[in-house]
């Protein structure tokens, strides 16, 4: 019995797998067949429009080529409206399937169970959603003719179809991923390619975990960039929160788009992290990629706002150096530490984040830590496990690193961004002014645990970014990093 019960799981196995290829080649049917009415919906009117400034001689042209299209996209419909309704029948009894095998795993009986187990096989063996083809019988593409205007009456009568352009060539060696930024070129068409001049280019891109331009349950859908003009085009400023991210392009020109190129996956790995909310301050509250300092007792940190609380209120919110109580939680920093740590370890290679202060910011810091070695009450740069770049406004400005409590003051403007890079094999710990393009400070040490960012937050709040690369700039820093003084290891 244990078995039939693994085979059957198997099967069941299968049937997921081929319900969820069902309901995606559905979706595509789907938006081929709304393509499709769009394109020939498209084509009808451009077709109208340049039938009114031909003269009468094109009316008997005219009405054979709208025949064409009409009849192409019937047939193109028909095929596509087979394919659905075979698609929802499959899907139909797949589910159905499904769900029966499904129940047939809570039958105690044996021999209720081989029996349906038996059933279930001769089914599967018989299912429509295994004798399907999944994909689209047709494209959404319609033919589509040209005419050359400046040639004579009798050059009209040799009016004739222009082929939608082929599918460009993806040149992958000229493809740069950099700066969280992605630059995709491929080879031109010419006009002996078929299909005419290309006017344009359209680029889709779609951000995914898998090597593949199969589309998951679940993953984002295309992006489109459309109207390039160039065999290149660059999509900047992304967040790199999966490995992968898939390029295809196809060109247009005056009639219609081509297909796709195959599609190209470029790597886009980068470090992401979020804050481990088990770990933050009782008066730290993390929202997303946001922390901010919200004191027990005080209904927000504004000035304006403390000034009008009450006597006892106003003794609930604690100055930098006076403690804080704490929420029960021994995972939870307390006392004066209103820190937080990452949810991301590093243990190897390089990694960049970025910080910026919220509006009404009075001190924060930033870092990495060994998570092991700070303890609930320990402050950022105050242990050996621990370095940091403090920043304060409070009362007066002041910018320093801090390591094994022994502070460096830092001569220079309090930053809006702040970029840091950590190079764990190479223990090198940067932290840049992002705006001015300035090395504030940098750490040499030698890393013998994983690190985990960490941050610190009073009165305020900070945002982090992440997803990031480690940005071009900072090979300038690094070759000139054995000049600068860092605090004693």
């Amino acid at each position: 019995m244990d078995a039939q019960k693994e085979a059957l799981r198997r099967i069941i196995s299968t049937l997921a797998n081929k319900n969820e290829e069902l309901q995606l080649f559905l979706e595509s049917v789907d938006g081929t067949l709304s393509g499709l009415e769009e394109e020939s919906c498209k084509v009808m009117s451009e077709l109208g429009a340049e039938l009114e400034q031909l003269s009468s001689a094109l009316e008997e042209r005219g009405a054979q080529l709208r025949d064409i299209i009409k009849e192409e996209k019937q047939r193109k419909e028909a095929e596509l409206k087979r394919q659905q309704v075979e698609g929802k029948f499959a899907l139909l009894s797949c589910e159905e399937l499904l769900e029966f095998a499904n129940q047939t795993l809570t039958v105690t009986n044996e021999e209720e169970f081989l029996t349906a187990a038996k059933q279930i096989k001769e089914r599967v063996t018989m299912a429509p959603a295994f004798r399907l083809t999944t994909r689209p019988v047709v494209s959404e593409n319609m033919s589509q003719f040209t005419v050359d205007f400046s040639s004579e009456r009798a050059g009209l009568q040799r009016l004739h179809f222009l082929p939608v352009p082929r599918a460009p060539e993806i040149d992958v060696s000229s493809c740069v991923v950099r700066d969280n930024a992605v630059t995709v070129a491929w080879r031109p068409l010419v006009e002996s390619d078929g299909g005419g001049p290309v006017e344009r280019y359209e680029l889709e891109y779609r951000k995914t975990e898998r090597n593949s331009a199969l589309r998951a349950l679940g993953e984002a859908c295309w992006e489109k960039i459309c109207d390039i003009r160039e065999t290149q085009v660059t999509v900047s400023d992304l967040k790199f929160d999966s490995q992968f991210v898939i390029v295809r392009v196809r060109a247009r020109n005056k009639a219609a788009a081509g297909e796709f190129s195959e599609p190209v996956s470029l790597e886009t790995r980068a470090f992401n992290f979020g804050f481990d909310a088990t770990t933050a301050h009782a008066e730290l509250k993390v929202h997303g990629d946001m922390v901010t300092w919200e004191p027990q007792g005080v209904k927000g940190h504004d000035a304006r706002l403390r000034g009008k609380e009450s006597k006892s209120s106003r003794s609930a919110t604690p100055s930098p150096n006076k403690t804080a109580g704490s929420r029960p939680g021994r995972d939870r920093f307390a006392g004066e530490s209103y820190t937080v740590l990452g949810d991301q370890e590093m243990s190897s290679g390089c990694h960049y984040w970025e910080l910026r202060p919220l509006a009404d910011w009075k001190s924060f810091s930033v870092g990495v830590a060994y998570r092991g070695s700070l303890g609930r009450f320990d402050q950022l740069g105050k242990s050996p496990g621990s370095w940091c770049l403090y920043a304060s406004q409070w009362l007066q400005s002041s910018l320093a690193a801090k390591h094994n409590n022994r502070a460096k003051a830092l001569d220079w403007p309090l930053p809006q961004r702040i970029g840091i890079y950590c190079d764990y094999d190479n223990g090198d710990l940067f932290f840049v002014d992002v705006d001015r393009l300035r090395l504030l400070h940098c750490f040499k040490t030698r890393f013998i645990h994983p690190l985990v960012p960490a941050f610190t937050v009073w009165c305020g709040g900070i945002t982090v970014t992440t997803g990031r690369q480690v940005p071009s700039f900072m090979g300038n820093f690094l070759s000139a990093s054995q000049n600068l003084s860092s605090v004693s290891q």
